[in-house]
């Protein structure tokens, strides 16, 4: 087979002989010297043509089959069965929305991963069954396992995880998983934790812009109670926490109503997109001057609200993909807060 024009085994190197095996048929994969459905010598035939021990090539192989970069056929062999995912790494990237600033995320930290990797990206709505049958399908097929956890319950609540998230997720070794977004998922700290803190963000955030939050008299929080992507409540407690210490009347507000009663002096802080452009609308009917008569503050950047003039407070996605990649090539461990900011503009 032209197999063994292509391998070569370094009796001299530090890598294990079994893993030389593994990175070579990879390799060789990626250069297109091995192509899809094409067999591939048998274990015995291999531990001869290189005096190799069968045990060492039996758990190359084994290894590639975990990865499904290979597979066996009863009584016909071992064949190549996927090209795409050949790279130095590979990534499974879970995310439970699809968003500009998730996306912000999963770009940022394609591009800080480089070209040695594949990345495959996958949706799972905060669907606890949709998320497991993914984690399921796709177990020991790839190197890492990037992981957004936001789940939602039978009433539409947020949820960090479940019983049975949690128990998959702990099946996953080590040094694969990476949590990103959320870092309420119970786990040790000998993983990759990439994680915003929602309710002290936004207490922190809003004591940034205390001084331009001080002209209005009311703050009110437009929390949707119910959706189909449900937000963690430590945004709300966050929120609440920083109105109390500074004696504003507040109010928790589900959505922005239609003829909603506006009052001077009103400072709204909104979460989804739909609220923004619907208060944005009604304070413009009622001829209110943004910024002024009336504040608006939006969670979570984006480069309309930029444009718009539309004060924010936000995470750095960008960051947080920079700073999970970073973590993945330098084989660090840990927990990381990204950052979270407070960004003045026109409408406060």
């Amino acid at each position: 087979m032209e197999i063994y024009k292509y391998i070569k085994i370094d009796e001299n190197s530090r890598i294990p002989k079994y893993q030389q095996i593994v990175d070579q048929i990879i390799e060789n994969i990626s250069k297109g010297n091995l192509k899809i459905d094409q067999k591939i010598t048998s274990i015995n035939r291999f531990s001869e043509e290189f005096y190799l021990s069968r045990d060492t090539v039996e758990k190359a192989y084994s290894i590639l089959k975990e990865r499904k970069i290979i597979t066996s056929i009863k009584g016909k062999g071992f064949y190549v069965t996927r090209t795409k995912l050949i790279s130095k790494v590979n990534i499974l990237f879970l995310i439970n929305k699809l968003s500009w600033y998730k996306m912000e995320t999963y770009y940022s930290f394609l591009n800080s991963m480089g070209p040695n990797s594949f990345v495959d990206l996958h949706i799972y709505h905060c669907d606890e069954s949709l998320f497991l049958n993914l984690l399921s399908k796709h177990k020991k097929a790839f190197d890492y396992y990037v992981i957004m956890p936001h789940f939602k319950t039978k009433d539409n609540q947020h949820a960090s995880t479940t019983v049975a998230v949690s128990e998959a997720i702990s099946k996953i070794p080590k040094n694969k998983l990476i949590i990103m977004d959320n870092g309420k998922v119970p786990m040790d700290d000998n993983i990759i934790t990439v994680y915003e803190d929602y309710e002290n963000d936004i207490y922190n955030a809003l004591n940034e812009g205390l001084e331009k939050i001080s002209k209005y008299k009311k703050l009110i929080l437009i929390y949707p109670q119910k959706t189909i992507y449900p937000y963690p409540k430590r945004i709300k407690h966050g929120f609440k926490k920083f109105c109390i210490e500074h004696n504003f009347e507040f109010d928790v507000l589900d959505k922005v109503y239609n003829d909603m009663v506006l009052i001077k002096g009103d400072l709204f802080i909104t979460i989804e997109e739909d609220d923004l452009v619907h208060l944005i609308d009604q304070i413009r009917e009622k001829e209110f001057t943004l910024g002024n008569d009336m504040g608006v503050i939006s969670y979570n950047d984006t480069p309309l609200k930029a444009l718009l003039g539309i004060t924010v407070i936000s995470t750095n996605f960008k960051k947080m993909g920079e700073i999970t990649s970073q973590m993945i090539l330098n084989k660090e461990k840990g927990k990381v807060k990204v950052p979270f900011k407070f960004i003045n503009r026109n409408s406060l």
